[in-house]
């Protein structure tokens, strides 16, 4: 049966941090295309307080999220479980996008992984509305381990292939909405945690 939760409590958390993956949902206002992206890499995902959570945003082909979130702030992130205790959590809130140079990025990235060479943004989610579903259909599978390709790409590539990108593929949604401003820092401009500023 599924259940509604007033915070992340100890035993949600605990449910979280196990999780190898999640899912993000955003979409436009008006028409345009649903977005349903998996994520990866279990130092990537945050609680900050138990109606708040965190993601480091890594580059990609493209930026949906960040654009559906600079229109209406509207996202779900989706928890499965793949083991003998099926469990779906889903997260329901209201995002934004914190940009390496805002003021409040160098602490947001504390709580994060420092060996991602590709970072773009972190997302911060206020948590409107927590559920459970029972994830009966889901099938059972066996974690081996996290996949490194991403992190080994973003480690070869030069600023301009970010730059190009930041211009490119990331300014927009694929429905138009825009998505990186044309002056967004590039992966080397970001101080990294383990490093003196």
């Amino acid at each position: 049966m599924a259940k509604e939760f007033s915070r992340l409590d100890d035993q949600l958390r605990q449910f979280i941090r196990a999780q190898a993956m999640f899912f993000v949902a955003s979409a436009p206002s008006e028409g345009g295309r649903v977005n349903l992206s998996p994520k990866g890499y279990q130092d990537t995902f945050a609680i900050l307080d138990d109606h708040t959570v965190a993601y480091l945003d890594l580059f990609g082909s493209g930026a949906e999220t960040i654009a559906h979130i600079r229109e209406n702030g509207r996202i779900t992130l989706m928890f499965c479980s793949f083991t003998r205790n099926s469990r779906i959590l889903r997260l329901f809130g209201t995002g934004r996008v914190v940009r390496p140079d805002d003021p409040e990025f160098s602490d947001l990235r504390t709580h994060f992984g420092t060996d991602h060479p590709g970072v773009r943004a972190v997302v911060v989610i206020r948590v409107e509305r927590i559920a459970d579903a029972c994830g009966y259909s889901v099938p059972y599978y066996e974690l081996v381990g996290e996949r490194p390709v991403l992190d080994a790409h973003h480690a070869r590539q030069p600023d301009e292939k970010f730059a190009h990108r930041i211009a490119g593929d990331n300014s927009h949604s694929i429905d138009g909405l825009p998505a990186l401003d044309p002056d967004h820092p590039l992966p080397s401009d970001i101080p990294r945690p383990d490093q003196p500023t």
